[in-house]
């Protein structure tokens, strides 16, 4: 593995004051010794090993969003984020907030969350939340995106659900529309 050498801290403003962001190649990892708060349900007890990570989306995942541009799930529909083809996103209609649920077909360990928005219609903030069967949704950590077409990468403190809700929030669009042209969650499937 080649050494890092690119290493910088970024302070951006309107990031909160516990949050602060290494940059990396674009990739976004967590601040060495921030713990973000855990619910009981995503408690270190329960957090899962350190094996390689996959993809964890697969046919079986059941997918919801909060809107599609003009209803037309054809051109702009969720299935368009795991689709893997570059000519493809997710639209979102406008709204203060955008969000994609994903249900899985089994407990996951989720290890790290992959993005890729449109340019000019991304989020400044976006928050990764997690359950259990059926329990209630616990936040498992925020991110900041950027503002770009770059697959951006957020480290996610591992856990262990079977269900997901990536929101997000302040869209950088005036009213409020995200567009995503790829979404991936990564990490293991538990047996």
């Amino acid at each position: 593995m080649a050494p890092i050498l690119d290493l910088k801290q970024d302070g951006e403003e309107g990031r909160g004051e516990d949050v602060k962001t290494l940059s990396v190649n674009k990739v976004a990892l967590w601040r060495p010794g921030f713990e973000p708060g855990l619910s009981s349900a995503l408690s270190p007890a329960r957090l899962c090993g350190t094996e390689m990570t996959h993809s964890l989306v697969c046919p079986e995942t059941v997918s919801r969003v909060s809107s599609v541009l003009n209803r037309n799930t054809r051109q702009f529909g969720k299935k368009h984020l795991f689709d893997q083809d570059e000519e493809t996103c997710w639209n979102s209609d406008q709204g203060p907030s955008q969000w994609v649920i994903l249900e899985f077909p089994q407990r996951i360990c989720v290890s790290q969350l992959q993005i890729q928005f449109q340019g000019g219609f991304s989020s400044r903030q976006g928050r990764l939340e997690g359950s259990q069967g059926s329990e209630a949704l616990s936040k498992i950590v925020d991110f900041y995106p950027e503002d770009n077409n770059s697959l951006q990468t957020f480290p996610v403190p591992s856990a262990e659900v079977d269900r997901l809700k990536v929101t997000f929030e302040d869209a950088t669009d005036f009213f409020g529309r995200v567009v995503i042209y790829h979404l991936r969650v990564l990490g293991e499937k538990k047996v």
